[in-house]
């Protein structure tokens, strides 16, 4: 999975007036720049979990040449975003970064000395007039001219804007694979190319289900690496092998059962050779395939037309999800069930935004607290006293979601790959069962994953819709995860498919409109998936969908957190509705 990642372009902007006043503040300026650059290179990193790398132009920008010199730069290094910083007022127009496709802030340092916010102004003001938004950081506290520190507001914001310019960067140029076509009428399915390429800068790839079944019954995979996958599942995920729940006419045999799995783990391989491609392949032949789709996401049909007759595609989805396989702990793949795409491209900004793996989940059931008493006769309290959302998928979960993995104070978390150990590892699987597919839904079989998430984990769900005549809309819910008394489980995810992952979210609740209550957060769910990530990232969402000019039409974030380009505050003075204008206004990044 190694590529080229982007890089953060810093633009130290500087007082063009020789003879005194650009002289006295180049060391100012440029250390300023090297500031935020070490910010971002000692805080951020890329997916595979190397630092983040800065570009600062060659010299202090203070006309339009040094500009025109600096993007030159920028384009033989990768930028894919920029950041201008200044201490002093600066030749607005002369000076903004004019490049209509990356992300852009301006840092407009607070000093008395200086007029650094009055550059910030003015800028942005010109960056508004051309229709070419900018992000704009002006700390609350005045500093001192020559203190380089960087104040908690701005430090967040700076941040908060290079995580979301660096997931626009890095989807820019890259694919979505989907595999197979519509799943039963699934609208998440229909694979939408403008809104991917308009909004993204993403192709859309297409690949038969055939093309499964052709690289199965040619031998076009790695034989090595298939046997030491075949016996690491046996080792791993065989031997946690749940019950057979299946009518007993129905019921494969153990032959069959065992085929299935050795079918299972071919799958697993093929779609991810689809996605990124596998040198090894060339050398039995087939350098087309070895190449693969240059895929950052991908996600597979299976029902029905595949599952009707052969193994369905919940263990693949589940461990390419997951931080780890045979080959040991790895970085997560983004890959949606159903090949609902949209729910795939909400996976992967939570992944892009925080390095983690990323749930994907039916937003399957409303559970109030006397739902629950009624059912079980256990009265809930705590965190579940005004009910859950029940989240469940067929078993293509990531085994991260199993909240196995833990901080030092042993609360559960979900963590970047290269955080994790292998004894965490071994609790994901401890914590994980597979059982074989329900026959009535899934007749060509397979197995899916069980588990139920620990209780605890701050997290957020999302998920981009598509409406005629609107384009694509975000919904953003914060919460935490919750967990039953062990009996009380048993007897309500018995009243569903008790062989499927588990999880209880408990959105956090404002008393209003959408998050009045949790019934109110499910009933305005715009569809049955959601994409559920470790940590409440909704703010950083809110600033990713506003650089791709996507409106949020639903999140629980607090409104002062909410970061946006300047040019929103000029739609009008209600946050949702300024939102919408002006996305509507802008349109996508890539038209």
């Amino acid at each position: 999975m190694k590529q080229s990642y982007p890089k953060i372009g810093i633009r130290p902007i500087i007082d063009g007036r020789r003879g005194g006043i650009r002289e006295s503040l180049e060391d100012t300026t440029m250390n300023l720049a090297k500031s935020a650059a070490k910010l971002y290179s000692d805080n951020l990193k890329y997916p595979d979990g190397s630092p983040v790398e800065c570009v600062i132009a060659d010299t202090c920008i203070g006309g339009v040449k040094e500009a025109a010199m600096c993007a030159e730069k920028f384009e033989r290094e990768n930028v894919g975003l920029s950041l201008s910083v200044t201490p002093c007022w600066c030749y607005g127009s002369e000076t903004i970064d004019m490049n209509p496709n990356i992300p852009k802030a301006i840092w407009g340092f607070n000093g008395s000395e200086r007029p650094g916010a009055v550059y910030l102004s003015a800028a942005l003001a010109v960056h508004n007039q051309k229709g070419l938004p900018a992000f704009g950081i002006y700390g609350k506290e005045v500093q001192d001219a020559g203190d380089f520190s960087i104040p908690d507001d701005v430090r967040e914001k700076l941040l908060r804007f290079a995580k979301a310019g660096m997931a626009v960067a890095i989807m820019r140029g890259k694919s979505y694979l989907s595999i197979g076509s519509v799943s039963m009428g699934i609208g998440g399915s229909m694979t939408d190319p403008d809104f991917l390429q308009e909004y993204l800068g993403m192709r859309t790839e297409y690949v038969d289900a055939s093309e499964i079944l052709r690289r199965i019954q040619l031998g076009i995979y790695d034989k090595e690496e298939y046997e030491k996958a075949l016996k690491w599942t046996k080792e791993n995920c065989i031997v946690r092998e749940g019950e057979d729940f299946n009518p007993e006419d129905l019921k494969h045999d153990r032959e069959q059962k065992d085929k299935d799995w050795e079918f299972v783990v071919k799958m697993t391989l093929i779609f991810r050779d689809l996605m990124i491609g596998n040198p090894e392949l060339n050398k039995i032949g087939f350098g087309e395939e070895a190449l693969g789709h240059n895929a950052i996401s991908g996600g597979f049909q299976g029902q029905r037309q595949w599952t009707d007759f052969l193994p369905d595609g919940d263990f693949s989805e589940a461990i390419l999800n997951s931080s780890f396989d045979w080959n040991g702990i790895r970085e997560p793949f983004v890959f949606a069930t159903e090949d609902d795409h949209l729910n795939g491209i909400s996976m992967l900004f939570n992944k892009l935004l925080t390095n983690t793996a990323q749930i994907f989940a039916d937003v399957r059931t409303y559970w109030s607290a006397e739902a629950i008493e009624r059912v079980s006769g256990w009265k809930p309290d705590g965190i579940l006293s005004n009910g859950a959302i029940f989240l469940k998928n067929s078993g293509s979960c990531t085994l991260d979601g199993t909240g196995q993995q833990s901080n030092s104070e042993d609360n559960p978390i979900m963590k970047p790959f290269w955080e994790i150990s292998e004894e965490e590892v071994e609790k994901m699987l401890d914590a994980t069962t597979w059982y074989p597919s329900a026959l009535e839904y899934m007749r060509g079989g397979g197995f899916s994953s069980q588990f139920l998430t620990r209780e605890g984990m701050p997290v957020t769900m999302c998920r981009i819709n598509l409406v005629k005549g609107l384009g694509p809309v975000l919904q953003i819910a914060e919460g935490w995860t919750a967990t039953l008394p062990n009996e009380v489980f048993k007897l309500i995810d018995g009243r569903t498919d008790k062989i499927w992952p588990s999880t209880f979210f408990v959105p956090r609740l404002t008393g209003n409109g959408r998050f009045k209550d949790v019934y109110s957060v499910m009933n305005y769910w715009g569809a049955n998936h959601g994409a559920i990530s470790y940590g409440h990232i909704g703010a950083d969402l809110i600033t990713l969908a506003s650089a791709l000019s996507i409106p949020v039409n639903m999140h629980n974030v607090d409104e002062d957190k909410i970061f946006r380009p300047d040019a929103w505050s000029a739609f009008g003075t209600d946050s949702e509705g300024s939102d919408y204008r002006a996305c509507k206004n802008y349109g996508p990044l890539y038209k």
